[in-house]
């Protein structure tokens, strides 16, 4: 991925990369969740999503490295870099548009396959969400194209996951599907 001429506006794709939405807590969340399912179907899904969002988390991190590499002072101070660069310089350091660094508090590993995969589901439109907005505040082509790429894999996730949870009804006690945790008691 290459940025033909990028603009000096970090924050935004900063955000998917480390912020409470972003890439780095979708991959970590999505990999430590599927120890705990009870079928290799789901194990799977968690695996191939979570290491997709490794993916995901390299491509914003090429974006955020393009988009600050040679930022002068000037555009430091104008686009609101200067305390992240006191920090990092350039660095790609996992952190919210906010500035906050990225925390493991902002995800979610519960142990119980309805729980998580429910938890899976509102993160994935929580990430839509926040592409939805880096659109409506970008003006760069190219980090467009990518952001518009994540934001449609966020929606194939949300569907994988709705179609998880499916199957995780299917197979668990049809009249009370919350009596037990399926990673416990099955």
């Amino acid at each position: 991925m290459f940025l033909r001429f990028p603009q000096p506006r970090p924050f935004y794709s900063l955000l998917e990369y480390g912020g409470p939405d972003g890439e780095l807590g979708a991959s970590l969340r999505y990999l430590s969740q599927r120890y705990s399912m009870p079928y290799p179907e789901l194990k799977g899904l968690l695996t191939d999503i979570g290491t997709e969002e490794l993916g995901h988390l390299e491509m914003i991190g090429a974006i955020v490295h393009q988009l600050t590499r040679k930022l002068t002072d000037a555009q430091m101070e104008e686009s609101g870099f200067m305390p992240y660069f006191v920090d990092h310089t350039a660095g790609v350091y996992p952190t919210a548009a906010s500035g906050s660094p990225w925390s493991a508090a902002s995800m979610a590993v519960k142990g119980d396959p309805i729980a998580d995969l429910t938890e899976d589901l509102a993160a994935e439109q929580k990430a839509r969400v926040t592409y939805d907005n880096i659109l409506r505040l970008s003006d760069d082509p190219d980090v467009n194209d990518v952001i518009r790429f994540l934001r449609e894999r966020e929606i194939v996730h949300f569907q994988r996951f709705g179609e998880a949870i499916e199957l995780l009804r299917q197979r668990l006690n049809s009249k009370n599907i919350y009596a037990t945790n399926p990673a416990l008691d099955s």
